[in-house]
């Protein structure tokens, strides 16, 4: 059963222009049973649904439907024919003995007679353009919409700059509802679940993979993890922001990382081997002998990668002491003061 913008609401629910109230209201749960959304999904079902769900809200409200019987130009007849256009010659006829009756009985001046006419013209059009205005608005609002965007941000360290990351992040977002699956009727009443809306707002989980050298400020898309769609329409996106934490022992400048490594003092005095954070996993650097606070150390290629250009990793070691000391570890130092004989203050003023 096709249905089309040229047939009027009695063709559309099959009955005739005659029909009872009791008719039509059987003649549309027939027809509900077979086309609502519940049972059948497909997109021609659902166009039939909305038509015939609008045609039986007309035509079961008395007033409703004497508007638009007389719109629409359709009389019925005692034989309850259904011929649009007999149904139309017959009501014109029946206009027509009723106006020259009218006439003879009330001596009714023809000025003022036409002057009606003209005034009932008036309001069958301004009645019938405002139907039309329903229409267009119906027909915007069952159009396929895309679902809107989602924005979020995150802050990461800067070693997942270095190694890349995966995070996991909740977001709120609308989705389609369980129960009527975005058709906003469950029987054809309004959804109790979602209010009519066809969707529901709902927090879910997402693995965001934060990829190597990433810049502060930096946008992540997750394609259709957005809200829902409507009608059919495609879900949003997900943009997410990246925001770098600022920490004192690394920062960025153009391709070139820079890491503030803390040693203890026998490392420093003594050598030692420490690990670094680089974009190809941990690697080893080598402190010397007598190695100095603020000492820097460079490791080519070892930066930031973009456009086939590499940076290096610019190493600053400081030496801190523990706030902590045993005494063993006291007992050591004033022995080592009592030994040593460098005088770090000669040129000091």
């Amino acid at each position: 059963m096709a249905f089309n913008n040229t047939k009027n609401f009695y063709e559309v629910l099959g009955v005739d222009a005659g029909s009872t109230e009791s008719e039509i209201k059987s003649a549309y749960r027939r027809l509900a049973r077979k086309y609502h959304p519940d049972v059948n999904n497909s997109a021609e079902a659902i166009e039939i649904f909305k038509e015939i769900t609008q045609a039986y809200e007309t035509l079961s409200d008395p007033d409703k439907r004497k508007k638009y019987d007389i719109v629409n130009g359709i009389f019925v007849s005692p034989k309850q024919q259904t011929s649009s256009q007999k149904a139309q010659d017959e009501y014109k006829e029946s206009a027509r003995r009723t106006y020259t009756s009218a006439m003879e009985k009330e001596d009714i001046p023809k000025k003022q007679n036409t002057q009606k006419q003209k005034t009932s013209f008036v309001k069958s059009i301004k009645y019938f353009f405002s139907k039309f205005k329903q229409y267009k608005r119906a027909k915007k609002i069952y159009k396929p919409q895309r679902g809107v965007n989602v924005n979020t941000e995150i802050t990461i360290t800067p070693e997942e700059v270095i190694t890349g990351s995966k995070r996991i992040i909740n977001i709120r977002t609308t989705v389609s509802c369980p129960k009527c699956h975005g058709h906003k009727f469950v029987n054809g009443g309004k959804c109790c679940e979602c209010n009519g809306k066809g969707v529901i707002t709902q927090s879910k989980k997402i693995t965001v993979t934060v990829p190597k050298g990433i810049k502060d400020g930096a946008k992540l898309r997750l394609k259709g993890e957005g809200a829902s769609g409507k009608n059919g329409g495609p879900n949003g996106d997900v943009y997410i922001t990246v925001k770098i934490e600022t920490k004192n022992q690394m920062h960025f400048d153009k391709l070139n990382i820079y890491y503030n490594v803390p040693i203890n003092p026998f490392e420093a005095a003594l050598g030692a081997e420490v690990s670094i954070p680089a974009f190809d996993g941990n690697i080893k650097l080598k402190i010397p002998k007598n190695t100095s606070s603020g000492q820097k150390f460079r490791i080519a290629g070892q930066g930031i990668k973009k456009h086939n250009k590499i940076g290096d990793l610019i190493v600053t070691v400081s030496i801190e002491f523990s706030h902590d000391l045993s005494d063993d570890e006291l007992r050591l130092y004033e022995q080592l003061k009592n030994l040593s004989a460098d005088e770090v203050r000669k040129n000091f003023g």
